[in-house]
């Protein structure tokens, strides 16, 4: 069983920035994919954004420009740096990892991000 240990999510004004982590407890060689998806109330969890093992990153539509995605492989953790924060983007961020081999996914608990003045 892989643990994913999220930090970094709090209260931002409008305009504002935020950096969120995610521990993995698998060596990151066993990791195909880590992203973050977001779940607002009364929708559906959409993704925000991900780094595949090649390094290649994909970002939702809504945030491109605006957030990054990045690892230390040493640490097995993931950040996404996010910054220009809309009141839209509040939200839950779930960190998600895709592991190797197996193609199990694995989930963080959520961090809440709240973007409001």
């Amino acid at each position: 069983q892989v643990q994913l240990v999220e930090s970094g999510g709090g209260l931002v004004q409008p305009g504002g920035s935020l950096r969120l982590s995610c521990a993995a407890s698998a060596s990151i060689s066993s990791i195909n994919t880590m992203g973050w998806y977001r779940q607002a109330p009364g929708k559906e969890r959409e993704l925000v954004a991900r780094i595949f093992k090649s390094g290649i990153t994909t970002y939702g539509d809504s945030v491109k420009g605006r957030f990054t995605i990045s690892r230390d492989n040493a640490k097995s953790t993931v950040y996404l740096q996010m910054n220009s924060l809309k009141p839209e983007d509040t939200a839950v961020y779930y960190c998600r990892i895709l592991m190797s081999g197996t193609g199990i996914p694995y989930w963080g608990q959520g961090t809440q991000v709240t973007v409001s003045s």
